[in-house]
């Protein structure tokens, strides 16, 4: 059996989705294919979040439309992180790694920019939990040696 076959069988079955009228599906797509395009800015752009958003267009295309739920959950680049949190709840080092560096970095810039010490601190609260949550994450199986 190949890894594409074992891949599209951890889709959730079709028969589980909502039945959605036209207008839902064609918001939802739409929806979809917003998060797509803001998920790929967000693997080009630093310190924006890319992997939510494509977490979001595939919760929105699960609804909406097989066809482009299984192109996003199996494609190439877009969709082994996506496999891994469906699968294992799991965050890869490379993820985590970037991820809580941009959070300290944000961290950082909130003391250095902003004068009221208490954004600042309010920042500090709301990123550390975040960045500790992503930390505290597994590893997906594939990545460990």
């Amino acid at each position: 059996m190949g890894q594409n076959e074992t891949e599209a069988r951890t889709t959730p079955d079709p028969q589980e989705r909502p039945v959605l009228c036209r207008p839902a599906r064609l918001a939802l797509t739409g929806l979809g294919v917003l998060c797509v395009g803001l998920g790929i800015l967000g693997l080009i752009v630093p310190g924006m979040p890319g992997t939510v958003f494509l977490l979001i267009a595939l919760w929105a295309f699960s609804r909406s439309s097989e066809r482009l739920h299984t192109w996003l959950y199996t494609h190439p680049r877009l969709g082994a992180p996506l496999r891994d949190w469906h699968r294992e709840r799991a965050i890869s080092t490379r993820a985590k790694v970037l991820a809580v560096g941009l959070l300290g970095i944000s961290i950082l810039t909130a003391f250095t920019v902003l004068e009221d010490w208490r954004v600042s601190t309010a920042v500090v609260v709301i990123l550390i939990p975040i960045a500790t949550w992503i930390a505290t994450r597994p590893r997906p199986v594939s990545e460990t040696i």
